[in-house]
Order: C-alpha cells, then structure tokens, then sequence
C-alpha cells in the first residue's frame, strides 16, 4: 500500500499532450477540422490546439523523423473527455465524416464511453464521456470496466442535436486521460504507482493497468498489447511529452524529492520538472495555473 504522503494530490489534473509531427498542414488540419479544435497559440514552429483558451494538443514540427512502429513503445492514445453526450456526439460526427477511414471502433466501459480514431500519422485519439461517479462500481480496491458494444450509428441518432454541432468548438473539452505501450505491466506499476505516486483502479491479466489521482477511474494507462517487451523508445514522430498539473509548488516539490529518493533523473527549472518514464515517454509536471496554490 502506497502511503498517502507518497501519492500525487486529489487535485491532479492532465495537461497538454504534444505530438512530434512529420507533416504540420496535414496533421493540424485534422485535428481542426475532424476534432473541431482551434489553434490558441503558435510558438517555436508549432501549434496548440483546443477549445477556448484551453489547449489539448501541442503539434510540433519534427520533420525527418519516422513514425514508430505497431510495436514500439510510445503513445496507444490521447482521450479528449467532453462534458455531456451531445458535446461528444458533434466531435464523434466530424471525426467520421472528416476521415471515415480513421474510425477504429468503440465501446461502453461502463465508467464512460468511448469512441477511437487514429490521426494522419498514427496516433492513437480517444473521444469519451464519463457516466457519474456514484454510477461507477469499485470492488476490491479496483473500478469495474468493460468492453461493450456501443453502436456509434444509434449514439448519433440518440445525442446528436443541432444545438451541439452549431456550438461544438465553443463546448468545453479536456484530456481525460493518456494511454501508453510500454514494455511490461510490472515495471510500469512499478514506476507509475510505487515511485511516481499514483494509484492503481485497474488492472487486466498483466496486459494493461489503469492509474489515477483522487479516485478517478484513469488518468494514465499502460499496456502491452502491442509492444509487449519493447525497449526504451527511439527519437520518433509521435509523442514528445505528457503533461501532468499539480495544484500548487509543493505539490511539484515534494514530487521531485520523490523521483531523487527512487534515483530517477530530474531536470527541474525552479516552477516545473521533467524526467523519462522506463521507455524515454517525457512527462512534464507543473503547477496548474488555474488552482495553484502555495
């Protein structure tokens, strides 16, 4: 059992994921037009794409690099999580009309549901809704999931309005949760809850493990269905960074003296740190702008 000073805050939040992309036209007209994000602000060659002031996905220009392979370790997908069902309806719309051929199915986990597409240069997106909490099912320490079948033909007709394809970039959106391929479950759970401080909700026959902050379902999965032994990754296209939010500096302090105990390199810069996880995924910790506090 992991003790409570040793767990990252309630209050965690997920921040922007950035993507190293070959083809910059290609890459942010998808995310524009089948996502129905805006670009809120330009830096360095690349974009930051959202909703409002908000943003999700950093698209940064990386041209010379391969995309990795099915079995690399890297990123499986970036969950967007939408406020209600017509919000996710109008976004799941756009998606399949936008590029009927990057659909790669759908399902009812029970806590939410989820709909996957994969972008112009193969990675992986995830569109979801989460049913209430008081609606989730705990047993034995871990929330019940599932894969059920979920029509996305019968979604849209049930929770398609026009009121929400008018208003859809103005509906409100945020990264639920990433998902990585990493190596093995056991030296993910290793440094994801014994080191990093999360909390295990689920696991699935040392195929997949979910961990949260604050009794959330997930907001971070790793699993090996693809990339089972998989070594630390190579300089690809594809993820660069996860960004994880802290409420305030002692939070982020107390994390880094954590990571230097357990001898994990930090690079710290006085208002946020970055470190690899065993197969060089950079995660970046800050403090949330919108909840700091000292």
């Amino acid at each position: 059992m992991t003790a409570t000073n040793d767990l990252l805050s309630a209050d965690l939040t997920m921040g922007t994921v950035m993507l190293k992309v070959g083809d910059m036209t290609v890459m942010s007209n998808y995310y524009q037009k089948a996502l129905g994000l805006d670009i809120v602000a330009e830096a360095d060659g690349g974009q930051y794409l959202g909703r409002g002031s908000t943003p999700l996905v950093h698209l940064q220009p990386a041209g010379g690099l391969h995309i990795p392979g099915r079995g690399e370790a890297g990123l499986f997908h970036t969950a967007l999580l939408f406020n209600d069902q017509a919000s996710l309806a109008a976004t799941v719309a756009s998606a399949a009309q936008y590029s009927p051929q990057a659909f790669a199915g759908s399902a009812d986990h029970l806590v939410s549901e989820a709909f996957y597409f994969t972008d112009p240069e193969g990675n992986g997106i995830e569109l979801y809704w989460d049913r209430p909490r008081d609606a989730w099912s705990w047993k034995n320490g871990e929330v019940e999931m599932d894969t059920l079948a979920l029509s996305p033909q019968h979604y849209l007709q049930q929770h398609l309005t026009e009121e929400s394809v008018v208003g859809q970039r103005q509906s409100a959106a945020d990264i639920g949760h990433v998902h990585l391929q990493v190596g093995d479950v056991q030296s993910a759970e290793q440094f994801y809850v014994n080191t990093l401080g999360f909390e295990k909700t689920s696991s699935f026959h040392g195929q997949a493990l979910f961990v949260s902050a604050g009794g959330y379902h997930h907001h971070m999965a790793m699993n090996v269905w693809n990339s089972r032994g998989a070594g630390p990754r190579k300089d690809t296209l594809g993820l660069g960074e996860v960004l994880i939010q802290l409420p305030g500096t002692d939070d982020v302090g107390s994390l880094h003296e954590r990571l230097t105990h357990h001898g994990i390199p930090v690079a710290n810069t006085g208002a946020e740190i970055t470190f690899n996880d065993p197969w060089n995924n950079r995660i970046r910790v800050s403090v949330d702008a919108g909840q700091s506090t000292m």
